[in-house]
């Protein structure tokens, strides 16, 4: 999720596992700790922006960083004023809790998270809740620096911290209870019009998990349709193909790490000589449909033919 809701959490941590030793600076220290595994964008200067496929939600996102990462950030701090009554116990608690959730709250939205890593390379993602959510953030903001800052909430500080936390668990679960929902009226439709579907996938847009866009990759392409909480929707499935024989003129490393990223959710198209793909497991912003073909969303990765004879990376907006 986005570094502000991310630091929010951190800092709702640090409230209730250290605020009791150093007061109100274990929220400041939750929401540093909370940040440290998206410190991996700054790779961006040593690597390109292809290579940051790869890396982004990479080792840094991982279980065992923060399992590890805990150890050594326990003894770090441990060797500093502010934390230095702290047993190490309960430093590793802080740090591995702030680290870990990191991981987990990008796990459940759909940009994908390599949580397995160095075992394992799949891009995971439950699909639940979008990158920026204020329906989710505000709770924890509300629960940590209420109890912090306004005078008469400051003697329940403790309280409303944990309030805070569990309204925001409230609603990442209310949202799975959504998915689930959505996931049945996509499987339902798809069977009324027998489509025969390979994989699914339901995912929300906007804040609050309200509207979705449901997907269903077949042999030939892939059939996509928008759903809302509140209304049932009377558009028909668009249908795109997925012409995945395009990624077959890239370089077989790169179209292997092109389908890796979608988690099989993409389609292509040939622009003139350049090859466009829009994945849909990264970018949902709506289809374009007054265009021929027409796309399934705004967003694209594209490979431009160079004067060696291969292809440069890029991206772009349809406007």
């Amino acid at each position: 999720m986005d570094s502000l809701t991310q630091a929010a959490l951190g800092a709702a941590i640090g409230q209730a596992v250290l605020g009791k030793q150093i007061g109100g600076k274990a929220a400041a220290a939750g929401a540093l700790v909370a940040t440290i595994p998206d410190l991996d964008v700054l790779l961006r200067v040593f690597y390109s922006s292809y290579d940051m496929l790869r890396i982004h939600r990479g080792i840094s996102h991982s279980l065992i960083f923060g399992i590890v990462g805990a150890v050594f950030l326990s003894l770090i701090l441990q060797r500093t004023k502010l934390f230095g009554n702290i047993s190490f116990q309960r430093l590793w608690w802080f740090n591995a809790l702030c680290l870990i959730t990191h991981a987990l709250l990008d796990y459940c939205t759909s940009y994908g998270t390599q949580l397995f890593l160095p075992f394992s390379d799949a891009r995971l993602g439950l699909d639940i809740v979008n990158v920026v959510d204020p329906v989710y953030t505000v709770p924890l903001l509300l629960g940590t620096l209420g109890g912090l800052f306004i005078p008469q909430l400051k003697p329940n500080m403790f309280r409303w911290n944990a309030l805070g936390l569990l309204v925001s668990s409230a609603y990442l679960i209310l949202t799975f209870a959504v998915k689930m929902n959505m996931n049945e009226k996509l499987e339902s439709e798809l069977s009324r019009e027998n489509i025969r579907w390979n994989n699914l996938l339901t995912m929300p847009v906007g804040i609050a998990s309200i509207n979705w866009y449901g997907l269903a990759t077949t042999d030939a392409g892939i059939y996509m349709k928008k759903y809302s909480l509140f209304s049932d929707s009377a558009q028909q499935f668009q249908f795109f193909s997925q012409n995945d024989s395009l990624l077959n003129n890239l370089n077989p490393e790169v179209a292997s790490t092109m389908r890796w990223f979608a988690k099989g959710f993409y389609t292509a198209e040939a622009v003139g000589d350049t090859i466009r793909i829009y994945n849909m497991q990264v970018d949902m912003r709506g289809m374009v449909l007054d265009r021929n073909p027409p796309a399934p969303t705004k967003g694209y990765f594209e490979f431009v033919p160079n004067v060696d004879g291969g292809y440069e990376y890029g991206y772009g907006n349809m406007k």
